[in-house]
């Protein structure tokens, strides 16, 4: 089984990153405590063996904690993958199908150069401006209305089915580009976001405080109840009968 290079603190992460000559280096974030982890690191010896271009690297999430805050690493295991020390893409949990796709197609794609990259930024903000007036009231999570990832975000999914919102969401965890272009898009560096009508409402702290001043219920466009929907029907079968 090939070896596993492993970081035992920042610094080692930082030197590692900045290496030349590999310029993928996906870091594996585990514990050995977790039996999934474990079996990550071996589909991560295997792939060495295939990448040898690619510097994999564990680290283990608790013994260097100032890392793991700075990547939001919440949960283990978790990958990041990072070309020319910043960080591209993002996979939580143990999918071994999904951490090879994303192997294989980061270790395949040639370095992008400066023009493409300034399309890609372009293409980039139009699918944001895309999600962000997907619909009216349109807020950014990490995990589900039913399941979220966060504290926050809860709070924020709670907060708006209190006041009978209309929303559609998106879980940042689906998507590493978007998580991170999100942030420059808005000029809003952490989650959840509200966007009512393609503008940033805010974060939590903003929903808060209009939820208090009870400009929330004047914003947010309102899920139309059952009731409401039987007296329409009502009206319009009297007026044709």
């Amino acid at each position: 089984m090939a070896a596993l290079a492993e970081v035992g603190s920042a610094g080692h992460f930082r030197e590692l990153l900045q290496q030349k000559g590999k310029s993928l280096v996906v870091v594996h974030f585990w514990a050995p405590w977790a039996p999934q982890c474990i079996q990550m690191n071996d589909v991560m010896a295997e792939l060495a063996k295939e990448h040898s271009q690619v510097t994999f690297v564990k680290l283990e999430a608790e013994a260097v904690p100032e890392v793991s805050e700075k990547y939001e690493i919440s949960s283990v295991p978790t990958f990041l993958f990072f070309k020319n020390s910043q960080k591209i893409d993002r996979l939580d949990g143990a999918h071994a199908p999904e951490l090879t796709k994303k192997v294989q197609r980061h270790a395949s794609s040639s370095t992008i150069s400066a023009g493409r990259n300034d399309n890609a930024k372009e293409d980039l903000n139009v699918r944001l401006k895309k999600l962000t007036n997907a619909a009216p009231c349109m807020v950014f999570i990490k995990g589900s209305p039913q399941e979220p990832r966060c504290g926050f975000s809860r709070q924020m999914v709670e907060i708006l089915n209190k006041h009978n919102i209309m929303f559609s969401s998106f879980d940042i965890f689906s998507d590493e580009e978007v998580r991170q272009g999100l942030k420059t898009y808005s000029n809003w560096p952490t989650y959840p976001q509200l966007y009512v009508a393609g503008e940033l409402i805010g974060g939590l702290d903003i929903v808060k405080e209009l939820e208090a001043s009870g400009e929330l219920d004047t914003i947010c466009p309102k899920a139309h109840k059952l009731e409401d929907k039987y007296d329409a029907l009502y009206l319009y079968f009297s007026s044709v009968l």
